[in-house]
């Protein structure tokens, strides 16, 4: 089954929200920015409505909720009546309400929540689809940096989120990888409705990308660089229609969008997959 074209989503988080930035997306075709309530020191909607908010109407924009300041810095909470007022706290900074919501690592919380995090899960993505309904966002979803302790608890209890956002790429561990496609497969979420980050791991510059060549997992790899490689074959592991990636420069923007055009050699990504697993089973043994 053929999916949707994949899509690049300019993410926020380690961003210095300059308004270069989104006019360059914009030059680029690229129309989603990813932020968070706590990127930018809890700063970003403010920000971003600051610096560029005759530009935000040209972009569907996506948020993140569930980190709150505290007392010690940040602290993670799943309590529904946070994550309403979260949202629509959103919507008054932003100056528009979000196209999408995203509730942000709920393993964090979820880990602390035993015996009733199903229970807690279950109301905080109760909270995010009243959200919805009132009108303080577009639509709702689950972004997860380790989808392993929310994929026990997903039965039909928790309402189904619009969207899954988990980590994608080459530097994805097998018992993560397994767990998002496990997670979408229960969500019965479609390839348009799963988004993928921090395809790089962390960093592009990182050694790993010296010695590992990512265009051999492409039909075409010639044409492009092993940075451009490595971030499309990341729409394949998992399958996602989406990347959220970060940077502050329009130019190494347009080298990622260029990438889209590279073809992604789908035997060699089953081959890989098929070692990683094999290499997970060995380490468990």
């Amino acid at each position: 089954m053929r999916g949707p074209d994949p899509r690049v989503v300019l993410g926020l988080h380690r961003s210095r929200h300059e308004r270069r930035l989104l006019t360059g997306a914009l030059d680029l075709g690229v129309t989603a920015l990813d932020t968070s309530t706590n990127y930018l020191g809890f700063r970003s909607h403010q920000v971003l409505a600051r610096t560029a908010g005759d530009l935000l109407p040209k972009f569907t924009v996506s948020t993140k909720v569930g980190y709150f300041p505290g007392p010690d810095g940040t602290e993670h909470s799943l309590d529904p009546t946070r994550l309403n007022s979260a949202v629509a706290e959103a919507a008054k900074d932003l100056g528009r309400e979000p196209d999408l919501v995203l509730l942000h690592n709920p393993e964090h919380s979820l880990r602390k929540a035993v015996p009733h995090h199903k229970d807690v899960l279950a109301a905080a993505c109760a909270a995010l689809d009243d959200a919805k309904e009132k009108g303080l966002c577009g639509a709702w979803g689950v972004a997860s940096w380790d989808p392993s302790p929310v994929l026990s608890l997903v039965d039909l209890t928790v309402p189904r989120p619009s969207v899954l956002m988990v980590r994608a790429g080459l530097l994805v561990g097998a018992r993560t990888l397994d767990a998002a496609e496990t997670l979408i497969n229960a969500w019965k979420l479609g390839y348009g409705e799963v988004w993928g980050m921090s395809p790089f791991g962390g960093s592009t510059s990182a050694s790993v990308w010296d010695r590992l060549d990512p265009r051999l997992f492409l039909q075409d790899g010639g044409r492009l660089s092993r940075v451009q490689a490595a971030f499309r074959v990341a729409y394949h592991l998992p399958r996602v229609g989406s990347i959220a990636v970060g940077t502050d420069e329009p130019i190494h923007l347009g080298e990622l969008v260029g990438a889209l055009a590279g073809r992604v050699e789908e035997r060699t990504v089953q081959e890989y997959r098929k070692l990683l697993r094999d290499r997970s089973r060995d380490h468990s043994a």
